[in-house]
Order: C-alpha cells, then sequence, then structure tokens
C-alpha cells in the first residue's frame, strides 16, 4: 500500500458561493492555495496527494503548473473529491455536468481515483425513495469515472443520509459504486470501520484514515483518537487491497505539517 495525504488540512473545506444561485458550479475546496501544502506532505513522508474538486478547476487552464509542482516534490495526484446532493430530479443534471467536468480535468492531471460524497438531508426529511435516487446517480458516475479511465468510490459522511451501517447497506443495495472508507465518519455514524472494510471488501476502491474521539466529536491525527487502526488495517490486508492509502484530517486546531508528520509516524509504528 502507498500512502498519500490530504490538502484539506490546509486551509479546511468550503464552498463556492457561487453554488447558491448555480449548482453547476458549487465546488469543494480548501481555502488558502493548494500548493502550499506538497512540501510538507512530501517532507513528512507521504508520495501522493488527495486534492478538492475546486482546486483542481483552479488549474484547468493551466493544468501543467499543476503537475509540475507536484513533480517538483515527487508525489502523484492521487484522488480527487467531489460530491452532490444526488436526491433532486431538477438538480441532477446540472450536478453531473460538474462531475463530468471534474472527472475530465482529474484524468487529465493524472489522478486515478474519483471520491464521492453526497445524499442531501431535506428540511422535511428522508423519503423513501431518496436511497434509490441515490444509488443511480452513484451509478452514472461510476460510469462518467470509468469513461475516463478513473476508479469511482462513494464515500459515506456525516450529515448525508448515508452515516450508519444500514443507511450504507441501503444505499449500496441500489448502487454497484466502489467504497472509500473513511474510518472517522464510519466511527461517528455508529460504526466498526474494520467492520465494514471486512463487509464490502469486493467493493474497496480507495481508504481515507482519520482518528476519532467520540467524547469530543474531534477528527484527529492517527494515534490521538481511539481508533484501532490495527485492526482495521488487518481488514484492509485482508481484502488483498494494494492501492493507495489517504491519511485526511478536516481540521486541525495547531500546524497541519505536524499533524501530517504525526500520523504518517504513527503508520511507521505500524509497519507502513
Amino acid at each position: 500500500m502507498k500512502l498519500a495525504y490530504h490538502s484539506i488540512t490546509w486551509g479546511g473545506v468550503i464552498g463556492d458561493p457561487t453554488g447558491v444561485t448555480s449548482i453547476k458550479d458549487l465546488y469543494y475546496r480548501s481555502a488558502g492555495t493548494v500548493t502550499d501544502s506538497f512540501a510538507p506532505i512530501q517532507q513528512a513522508g507521504y508520495s501522493g496527494v488527495e486534492m478538492f474538486e475546486g482546486n483542481l478547476h483552479d488549474f484547468s487552464s493551466h493544468l501543467g503548473d499543476l503537475q509540475s509542482r507536484l513533480s517538483d516534490h515527487e508525489l502523484e495526484l492521487v484522488s480527487v473529491y467531489t460530491g452532490g446532493s444526488f436526491i433532486y430530479a431538477d438538480a441532477l443534471e446540472d450536478e453531473l455536468h460538474k462531475i463530468r467536468s471534474t472527472a475530465e480535468l482529474a484524468a487529465a492531471a493524472g489522478a486515478g481515483h474519483l471520491v464521492l460524497g453526497g445524499g442531501a438531508i431535506r428540511a422535511a426529511g428522508t423519503r423513501a425513495d431518496d436511497y434509490k435516487r441515490l444509488g443511480g446517480a452513484l451509478d452514472i458516475v461510476a460510469q462518467i469515472a470509468a469513461s475516463n479511465g478513473l476508479r469511482a468510490c462513494f464515500h459515506p459522511h456525516l450529515g448525508t443520509i448515508v452515516q450508519s451501517p444500514e443507511q450504507l447497506e441501503t444505499v449500496f443495495a441500489e448502487t454497484g459504486i466502489g467504497f472509500c472508507p473513511d474510518t472517522a465518519h464510519l466511527a461517528a455514524g455508529g460504526g466498526d470501520p474494520a467492520e465494514a472494510v471486512r463487509k464490502y471488501s469486493d467493493r474497496l476502491t480507495l481508504v481515507h484514515l482519520k482518528d476519532y474521539d467520540s467524547t469530543s466529536g474531534r477528527f484527529l491525527p492517527l494515534g490521538d483518537g481511539e481508533l484501532n487502526f490495527r485492526g482495521i488495517l488487518d481488514a484492509v490486508q485482508e481484502a488483498h487491497y494494494d492501492d493507495w492509502v489517504v491519511v485526511e484530517l478536516d481540521y486541525y486546531d495547531g500546524d497541519p505539517a505536524e499533524a501530517a508528520r504525526r500520523s504518517r509516524q504513527y503508520l511507521r509504528g505500524l509497519g507502513l
């Protein structure tokens, strides 16, 4: 397994205000300059990076600059994170337009994976057919990704209709998309990350690692929380997974470079 780090820790996650009125232009992004994360990620001992779609689209007219920056730091662009609500029929066309343009750009930049979050929670509550709508949209996304040479995977996330183990099982009954387990989000949703990896081992496409403290609800550098990463990685290895493992930390009170180093040191202690 190869180790990468998500650029999210440098600036956190924000959205584009244009998305309030124009869904096709609603991107996830990190604040600041994403390339500022490349040197500390390399210096911490990682060989790849994941980034948000919005930060990638910033380079749409000069993609060579991004590729040069990655090459300068001996990093690969492993994956690009995108998503959508995926349950509103009238919005789906514009959401898929965004996914399509992101997949094309990600492939041109050299990425191998397209990571998807999604499944909006309606103001009036989740409807019975929302999981069918989400599953159908994810199958279309997987086709879009494959047509661009990318592997698509679904990332369960707090704040969506796919948080609990039961919700994940429900949506996976409606779609054949790959699985990107995020250890902290799975735990925060009431699940066991190792159990989820084993249950959906045939879908395992990409792995996100971050630690979690249930008392405070905080996401943490690896080894600072309560998750059993030895057990999680055993489950990943049992699945004969040999692709990228992405360490991710949505926010951190201190120096993001320090968080990246601490997580890398922790993984060395586990033999990675």
